[in-house]
């Protein structure tokens, strides 16, 4: 890792595209996430400390266990990392470049190709095999403990909720629309291991996911999937998700014309990284409760 974990979490944003795009999301989850940056606030918040003595004392443990490669805190950073790189195009930096504080981003859509509906499907069923390994990697079980993740999306909170509400939303209903489940499951019951390996998410993650060859991966891929597939439903379901709503409260803090649904998810897969931003904050929040039960 070239960062230390307090850097990582010290140097969170505190506003840009990714912030904007996750506090619009308030409306799914209202009152969950909390954008929590810098270590020693996250400790105090985290803990309700406020001995300086023993902040210092949870932060070093924390960084001690970050740290410590036989842990799995560093694999779950490089996946949260990894998966959202990918997700980028060549033109990010450029894009992101011009994006203001009051953005309006309609006369870049020309430069923009939303994905087809094949990688959509591919890259939204990857982003949430990447939840479960990290998962695995953070609680220090096998990465193939399906059924743990699934029953663990009940206890699921704050920025992890977020991280998931934002998946269903940004890379699930916007861009599929609302039967994104179903068609995630017909293109994987249809995809062949070339499929996954011209696929640059599997490419960049693909070597830790169980299976033992890309036709293996690829049920993997599918058993996860299948796995949450009735959480999802229930989350959109009970929140009376839809296309609409998502990219009305995006309009919030962004300039979206509703007829341009297919390039938005495009435009945020370029210019958001709230795997890597919400995935910090949780390693952050395990690693101060395991240090305080440890000190």
């Amino acid at each position: 890792m070239s960062k230390t974990v307090f850097e990582l979490v010290d140097q969170l944003p505190q506003d840009n595209m990714t912030v904007k795009a996750l506090r619009a999301l308030d409306f799914v989850v209202p009152g969950e996430w909390n954008n929590l940056v810098g270590f020693e606030n996250t400790i105090r918040t985290v803990t309700g400390e406020t001995d300086e003595e023993l902040i210092q004392q949870i932060g070093e443990r924390a960084i001690y266990l970050f740290n410590d490669k036989s842990e799995g805190y560093q694999r779950a950073l490089w996946l949260y990392q990894t998966i959202d790189n990918a997700d980028k195009a060549l033109g990010t930096a450029a894009l992101a470049n011009k994006v203001a504080e009051n953005v309006s981003f309609l006369s870049f859509l020309g430069n923009i190709t939303p994905k087809a509906e094949k990688a959509q499907t591919i890259d939204l069923s990857l982003k949430l095999v990447t939840e479960l390994l990290a998962f695995c990697q953070i609680n220090g079980i096998p990465g193939d403990s399906i059924g743990d993740f699934a029953a663990s999306l009940g206890d699921y909170g704050g920025e992890s909720l977020m991280r998931m509400a934002a998946l269903v939303c940004f890379d699930g209903l916007i861009p599929l629309g609302p039967d994104f489940i179903m068609a995630t499951q017909s293109w994987i019951q249809k995809l062949s291991p070339n499929d996954l390996q011209s696929n640059p998410s599997f490419n960049a993650i693909g070597g830790m996911i169980p299976g033992g060859s890309p036709a293996g991966q690829l049920g993997f891929i599918g058993e996860s999937f299948n796995s949450v597939s009735g959480w999802m439903s229930s989350f959109v379901s009970d929140r009376g998700l839809t296309p609409q709503n998502v990219l009305g409260n995006l309009q919030n803090f962004v300039e979206i014309s509703a007829d341009k649904v297919d390039y938005v998810g495009a435009f945020l897969d370029m210019t958001t990284n709230y795997y890597e931003h919400t995935g910090v904050q949780t390693l952050a929040r395990r690693l101060i409760e395991r240090a305080v039960a440890e000190i």
